[in-house]
């Protein structure tokens, strides 16, 4: 695509931003790449960006010319410990939407105090793996209605999944696999569900949902003592976990097994 060159001088050099695909900036000074600008579409519909550069004028050139040229809202995720990189989103216009909480959470069923927990009496428990791939997703698209009607998907924590090449409306539940996710299961129909993405080194709860009209009967706490067991008898002692601050049943679940909030990170949004 042709470029789009915008030019300032930092001191010896001039440095020019240009744009070098349709969601990707280059900051070029003597012909060296010293910042990078990115823009893409999450499979909620919402646009984040994100800058890497050392310096902080490239940084404010960079946000300059993508803000310049992309739609509103835009949104970034930030450390909240990393305070200089927040506030060079603020200078852009940036503000805070919301706080996640990274947690971790032991496995070990008596540090949990889930060892007896027990599903009801009509619930069955499928561990990973056991689920008919349909049905799920079916499941996964229930429960992302449910909650886009009430206070909308962009409050979930933020999930592990491939990103579209292009801005082709994808289905998020074609990336769902029957073998991360622990499911509910009642008179036939799936009810409610666990995913634990494997990440490198530590497993990360991604999700963790039950259908509106099954709330408040221990689904959910089952389903992490299934999830939870499985890990800790394969040798895994501690998973990750990220919840919205705003989403009070999921911290008092989490607070409830022993979660040790670790750090936090940020949305940021610009309006």
């Amino acid at each position: 695509m042709n470029s789009v060159p915008s030019t300032s001088g930092t001191g010896e050099h001039t440095v020019v931003i240009t744009r070098v695909a349709d969601k990707q900036w280059h900051a070029l000074e003597d012909d060296q790449v010293v910042g990078r600008g990115e823009a893409w579409q999450r499979l909620d519909g919402r646009v984040f960006v994100s800058i890497d550069s050392w310096n902080d004028t490239v940084f404010d050139q960079l946000a300059d010319a993508m803000l310049a040229e992309l739609p509103r809202p835009l949104y970034t995720m930030v450390d909240e410990a990393d305070a200089e990189l927040t506030s060079h989103w603020q200078r852009a216009g940036f503000a805070t939407g919301r706080r996640e909480w990274m947690c971790l959470v032991p496995t070990d069923p008596k540090a949990t105090g889930l060892d007896s927990v027990l599903p009801p009496s009509d619930v069955t428990i499928l561990p990973a793996g056991e689920a008919e791939a349909e049905p799920l997703r079916r499941l996964d698209r229930e429960i992302r209605e449910e909650v886009e009607a009430t206070v909308g998907w962009q409050e979930m924590p933020a999930e592990v999944l491939p990103r579209p090449d292009d801005a082709t409306p994808v289905d998020p539940s074609k990336f769902v696999d029957p073998s991360k996710c622990v499911v509910a299961a009642q008179s036939g129909h799936y009810v409610g569900m666990i995913r634990v993405a494997p990440v490198p080194r530590q497993p990360r709860i991604g999700l963790i949902a039950v259908r509106a009209g099954q709330h408040r009967r221990g689904i959910a706490r089952a389903l992490l003592a299934q999830a939870l067991r499985a890990l800790h008898q394969s040798g895994i002692q501690t998973v990750s976990a990220e919840v919205s601050e705003t989403n009070e049943a999921a911290m008092a679940l989490f607070d409830g097994i022993g979660a040790q909030r670790e750090s936090s990170n940020l949305e940021l949004v610009l309006r």
